[in-house]
């Protein structure tokens, strides 16, 4: 199948969408794009192809800006439907690890799925869907413009669920008694 007819066959998927901003942070152009890819729905391997459609016009926005400016500072984040060692990740050439980083995207959610961290549970398998990636010119040493510092996953415990079979998953909001927030847990930079 090409893309084209994938496009035209899942047209209302692919645009849940991308949003590309340029914000001035003290004077300083930043870039950024908003991402929720493509669901799972109908199962992982098979609509797996269109959340690496969506890297790839992650992949594209982040070149073109790159060869106007090699300089841009990119932050790509949102969720991804796809954990850090999927495929789609793969496509956008996103690296777990600086050094890896140099001519790619710096994604630090690699690492931090390493140390059993996740924003959300799905039939108690953990994962991290939502995701954080920078480009290069955010991780250099140099620290006389905005820089990454870190990055984490916000979980305190008034956000997750403390009782019975969901204990330790985000506390959803179930329409219930009990106010909850959402059934992923944010990840920061």
């Amino acid at each position: 199948m090409t893309l084209s007819k994938k496009l035209k066959l899942q047209k209302r998927d692919l645009h849940k969408g991308s949003n590309f901003n340029v914000w001035f942070l003290d004077g300083e152009e930043m870039h950024f794009i908003v991402n929720h890819w493509p669901s799972r729905r109908g199962g992982e391997k098979i609509s797996s192809n269109l959340r690496e459609l969506a890297a790839g016009l992650n992949l594209k926005i982040i070149d073109s800006l790159q060869r106007i400016n090699p300089d841009a500072k990119v932050i790509s984040m949102g969720d991804l439907n796809d954990g850090p060692l999927n495929k789609s990740l793969k496509v956008l050439n996103a690296k777990g690890n600086k050094r890896g980083a140099k001519k790619a995207a710096y994604n630090p959610s690699e690492s931090m799925f390493k140390k059993r961290e996740s924003t959300l549970f799905y039939r108690d398998a953990r994962d991290i869907f939502d995701q954080i990636f920078i480009t290069e010119p955010l991780i250099r040493e140099d620290f006389s413009s905005y820089r990454y510092w870190k990055a984490g996953i916000f979980n305190p415990p008034f956000m997750v669920q403390t009782t019975g079979r969901y204990a330790g998953y985000p506390l959803r909001n179930n329409f219930s008694l009990e106010a909850g927030y959402s059934d992923h847990f944010p990840a920061y930079i």
